[in-house]
Order: structure tokens, then C-alpha cells, then sequence
């Protein structure tokens, strides 16, 4: 099944401002693309190894330095057989103004057996008047572990204010042994009075972080774990963190500023990183 096939509520388009698809398998102590192909506005760095335990690093970056308005992007990854992959980008994701059409990204993800793929982009700012749109769809094996982080933070204006931005749509679908498991639908579409309007579920605060982790391993003790280390980080903001069928967790976090939502998720992967693997914490920081 392809992400094409896959895009949920949004229609694949006829053509791709850039698309990138890429395989990972393990040989001997180490994971390694096997394959991997990118065309347009869509590029890929060479591998990192940050630690030694054999998982590879790889950097996503746009040329085009931003998403503009029509722009349809398509990533495709697979991480086979007792893989492990860090997906992260070079920088913030950037919207523009859409004026024709909203901008889009629509992502299909493969996880085999003892497969392990660690998400982490740098933060989406989407700036006024831009609408964008994005859909994740994961196919994982029971024994296969996923860890996804998002952080939107509206973009400058001219005004100085926030929210300018018009809407932004955002659907992950987690599907565990070929049964769909996880859907997260998010819809944020600022001052417009309706019951999807920012103003209904985010209050004033203007920034939003998110983490979906699914893995055998999560249970209660988890959740009251993360509590505990993450909700001192941001005391003005709001916290919700979830224990999903799967098992899983969905973590949910308000706030005024990106910086503490940066810390927060960094801290949560760095604890299940530590906790699972013994391995040391990330640093992503790329300049």
C-alpha cells in the first residue's frame, strides 16, 4: 500500500512539488539505507551515527528553504527487520502564504518486525494567511516502535499578532498488525468563532507540542514517569498525557513559547531513549 493510496482526507495530487523514499535495513551492528531516491524539493544528507549503538541519522531538508501555497510533498520510509532509523530536518518547516491552495505533506511509513523509527522534526511555523495540511500513516508490527514529535508555533506578522495564520489540519494513522489503531485527528482554525476555532481547546496559549509513542513497553508506570519529569518544565502551560491502546501514549502540550515545548518532548525521548536502550541523549542541535 502506498502513500498515495493512503492520504486520508486529503487527495493525492497529480503532481509532487517534491517526493523522497527511503529503506532502511540493519547490516551486522549497523542500519543502513538500502535504498533511497528524492526528486524535486525534497533532498536528504548523508547518514550520521550519533552513538554506537547502530542506529542511523538522516536529515531531511527543502531547498526552497519554505512550503508555498499548492506545494504537495511526499515521504515514504521503511524501516525493515530489527532496523532503527532517527528521522529529523535541517530546520523549522516554514509556511507561507497559500493563497491559491494550501500547502500539504502526506507521509506512509513501514515498520517490520523489531523495527524502531524515532521522528523528530524541527518545529512547523506556519505563518498568516498560509493553510496546511498533513497526514501520517503508519504500518507497524506488534513488536515495532515508533516515537513521533510535532511542535506548531504560529509564524510573525506584520501586526505583531499571533493566530494570523488561516488553518492547519493534521491526521496521524497508526495501524499495529494490519488493524488501525491510532487515529489523531487535529484541526486548528483560529478566529473564526466555530468549534474547531484555537480559541475552544487552546485557551490563550498560542504554541502546541505533541508526542505519540507507540510501543509494547508503555504502561501506567510510563505515564506517571513523564508527568512527573515534564510538567515542572512549563509551569503556565497545560499538560495531558494518555495511555492509548496499542499500548501507547498520546501526550498533549500548551504553551506560551516554543522553547519550553522543545524541552519538553526532547526530555520525554531522552527518557525512553535512556530507559529502553541505555542510550545517551540526543543532541539535534544543527548549527
Amino acid at each position: 500500500m502506498t502513500a498515495a493510496a493512503t492520504v486520508g482526507r486529503l487527495a493525492a495530487p497529480d503532481k509532487w512539488a517534491g517526493t523522497l523514499s527511503l529503506d532502511i535495513d540493519r547490516r551486522e551492528s549497523r542500519s543502513i539505507a538500502v535504498r533511497q531516491f528524492h526528486d524535486g524539493a525534497l533532498r536528504i544528507l548523508r547518514p550520521h551515527y550519533l552513538d554506537n549503538s547502530g542506529q542511523v541519522c538522516y536529515v531531511v531538508i527543502n531547498p526552497g528553504g519554505a512550503f508555498l501555497g499548492g506545494d504537495k510533498y511526499l515521504i515514504e520510509v521503511s524501516v525493515a527487520d530489527g532496523a532503527d532509523l532517527l528521522l529529523t530536518t535541517q530546520s523549522a518547516t516554514k509556511v507561507y502564504r497559500t493563497p491559491r491552495d494550501r500547502a500539504e505533506q502526506h507521509m506512509h511509513v513501514r515498520l517490520e518486525g523489531r523495527a524502531r523509527l524515532e521522528l523528530l522534526p524541527d518545529p512547523l511555523i506556519v505563518y498568516r494567511e498560509a493553510s496546511y495540511g498533513q497526514v501520517t500513516c503508519v504500518d507497524m508490527d506488534p513488536t515495532a516502535s515508533l516515537v513521533m514529535a510535532e511542535v506548531v508555533t504560529p509564524g510573525w506578522s506584520p501586526d505583531g499578532r499571533l493566530f494570523r495564520y488561516d488553518e492547519i489540519r493534521m491526521r496521524n494513522e497508526i495501524s499495529i498488525g494490519g488493524r488501525l489503531t491510532v487515529l489523531d485527528n487535529l484541526l486548528i482554525r483560529p478566529g473564526t468563532g466555530s468549534p474547531v476555532d484555537s480559541s475552544c481547546f487552546m485557551q490563550h496559549y498560542t504554541h502546541l507540542g505533541s508526542l505519540l509513542v507507540m510501543d509494547g513497553r508503555v504502561d501506567a508506570s510510563l505515564i506517571d514517569e513523564l508527568h512527573a519529569l515534564l510538567a515542572p518544565i512549563d509551569p503556565q502551560g497545560q499538560l495531558g498525557i494518555t495511555l492509548l491502546e496499542g499500548p501507547g501514549l498520546a501526550l498533549r502540550a500548551l504553551s506560551h513559547a516554543t522553547e519550553p515545548l522543545n524541552s519538553m518532548l526532547a526530555t520525554a525521548v531522552d527518557h525512553l531513549r535512556l530507559r529502553w536502550y541505555g542510550q545517551e541523549a540526543l543532541n539535534l542541535r544543527k548549527y
